[in-house]
C-alpha cells in the first residue's frame, strides 16, 4: 500500500520560512518524479516545485522561483519543500504527489493538479499571516 504523508505546515508571519516533508512508503521514491502542488480556497491546484526522477533537475514557476526549494532523500524515501520569504498569497493546502519515471518535468509542474500523478498525499495547511 502506497502512502504519502505530508508534515511541517502551520502558521507563519510574512517573510518567514517553513520546511515541508513528504514521507513516502510502499514505493521507491528514486524511481518517481515528485511534485509539490498547492490549492488555495477557490483556486485550482497549482504546481509550485517539481523534481525529476532521473537527474534531480528541478522546476519552479515564477511565483515561487528563488524562494522555494524542492529536494529529496532517497535513503529516507522522503521529499522536502523549503519555503522562504513566505507571502500571504502562499497560503494554501500543500500536497506532495508522485508519478513514475517522468524526467521532463516543466510541463508536469505547470499543469499542477491537472497532471496525472500516480499518488497524492493528504495535504498540509500553510497559512502566512501576521
Amino acid at each position: 500500500q502506497v502512502q504519502l504523508v505530508e508534515s511541517g505546515g502551520g502558521l507563519v508571519p510574512p517573510g518567514g520560512s517553513l520546511k515541508l516533508s513528504c514521507a513516502v512508503s510502499g514505493l521507491n521514491l528514486a524511481e518517481y518524479a515528485i511534485g509539490w502542488v498547492r490549492q488555495a480556497p477557490g483556486k485550482e491546484r497549482e504546481g509550485v516545485s517539481c523534481i525529476s526522477s532521473e537527474d534531480d533537475s528541478t522546476f519552479y514557476p515564477d511565483s515561487v522561483k528563488g524562494r522555494f526549494t524542492i529536494s529529496k532523500d532517497t535513503a529516507k524515501n522522503t521529499a522536502y519543500l523549503q519555503m522562504n520569504s513566505l507571502k500571504p498569497e502562499d497560503t494554501a493546502v500543500y500536497y506532495c504527489a508522485v508519478v513514475y519515471g517522468v524526467t521532463v518535468i516543466q510541463r508536469m509542474c505547470m499543469l499542477g493538479g491537472k497532471w496525472n500523478y500516480d499518488f497524492w498525499g493528504q495535504g498540509t495547511q500553510v497559512t502566512v499571516s501576521s
